[in-house]
């Protein structure tokens, strides 16, 4: 595997935002790694404790399947992905990416800065590009996560949009979350982004409310002015 070209916290956090972040489309045109303002801790128990990730089983819903990142389809990946200025650069982040993430498991740091999430890539075997979208879920809640980056973060590629990918990839991993004991789930999305807006009506969240990103938040930095916060009860 290619050497780690940067701390793995900075780089995951990088990647989360590139792939899964509802701003995806403009991230593609700078790939150069982000790295998000340190959230204030509120129930954060896992920079003292160890974090046990689950075994998930497959996670299939008719023609989609969620599955771990891997290697064997890098290249499946870069073809979903929009044309970039440094493909090479990209193909050196996401190797990065599956060193720092062995299966998916991004573990926290002692610091409270990250928190553990799983990461999977949404398949559609037998298709021309069958890498068709990411997913991620956090697990925990501080602050910037409850209020600005959500619990669960995804992304569909341009090719593969119109299917509610996103909605059904969400359900598939309801059932982890409450294993893990967060309910509520908090889900995010800019104003403008109609698509993950209708996401989140279709799993049944509630619009709570729409804040400003502060100006010296990074969100903020990357073009988010607002995001709205949708509340999904699991019981």
């Amino acid at each position: 595997m290619l050497e780690l070209r940067k701390p793995p916290s900075a780089f995951v956090t990088s990647w989360f935002n590139l792939f899964f972040s509802s701003t995806a489309e403009r991230v593609y045109n700078n790939p150069m790694p982000m790295r998000l303002a340190k959230p204030r801790l509120s129930f954060f128990p896992w920079n003292r404790v160890s974090f046990e990730f689950f075994e998930t089983g497959p996670l299939v819903d008719g023609e989609l399947q969620l599955c771990p990142p891997s290697l064997n389809r890098v290249d499946a990946l870069l073809a979903a992905t929009e044309p970039m200025t440094d493909r090479d650069a990209l193909r050196r982040q996401i190797l990065d990416f599956l060193r720092a993430c062995p299966d998916g498991h991004q573990k926290p740091d002692r610091f409270g800065e990250t928190l553990p999430t799983y990461h999977f890539w949404m398949v559609v075997p037998g298709e021309t590009l069958p890498v068709v979208g990411g997913i991620g879920l956090r697990v925990g809640n501080n602050f910037d996560t409850v209020t600005y980056f959500g619990h669960i973060g995804y992304h569909v590629y341009p090719h593969a949009r119109g299917r509610r990918y996103a909605k059904r990839a969400c359900q598939l991993l309801l059932p982890l979350a409450l294993r893990h004991g967060l309910d509520p789930l908090w889900i995010t999305c800019n104003p403008d982004n109609f698509a993950s807006r209708r996401t989140c009506e279709l799993l049944g969240a509630k619009l709570v409310e729409t804040i400003p990103v502060p100006e010296n938040h990074l969100l903020h930095q990357r073009g988010d002015r607002e995001k709205c916060r949708y509340r999904l009860d699991l019981k």
